[in-house]
């Protein structure tokens, strides 16, 4: 079983900035694409960014010019650098990758447990 972990969540007051990074482990041999995933309290779970294993990126348009994804391919990390932080930022960040793990056929899609990343203002 492929595992995501998270780190790099916590509080920071609005216009700071934090990094989240995200490590796949469990015999993978390649990930396709690696995701970032949201959810505020009492909303649905939103696509924040996604890089592509050719280095290819995009990002919901209310974190355009603010977080930006990056990736270790060496190392199956995934970071994404968050500045300019605003309250609405505030939410539980999940880390996904579509991964082909050693012994499959096909890749699949794994999710972490996530971090909270709180903003105050």
């Amino acid at each position: 079983q492929v595992q995501l972990v998270e780190s790099g969540g916590g509080s920071v007051q609005a216009g700071g900035s934090l990094k989240l990074s995200c490590v796949a482990s469990g015999y993978i041999l390649r990930c396709s694409r690696m995701d970032w995933y949201r959810q505020a309290p009492g909303k649905e779970r939103e696509l924040v960014s996604i890089i592509s294993s050719d280095g290819t990126t995009s990002y919901a348009e209310s974190v355009k010019g603010r977080l930006t994804i990056s990736q270790d391919n060496a190392k199956n990390t995934v970071y994404l650098q968050m500045n300019s932080l605003k309250t609405e930022d505030t939410a539980v960040y999940y880390c996904a990758a579509r991964c082909l793990r050693r012994g499959d056929r096909n890749e699949y899609y794994y999710w972490g447990q996530g971090t909270q990343v709180t903003v105050s203002s």
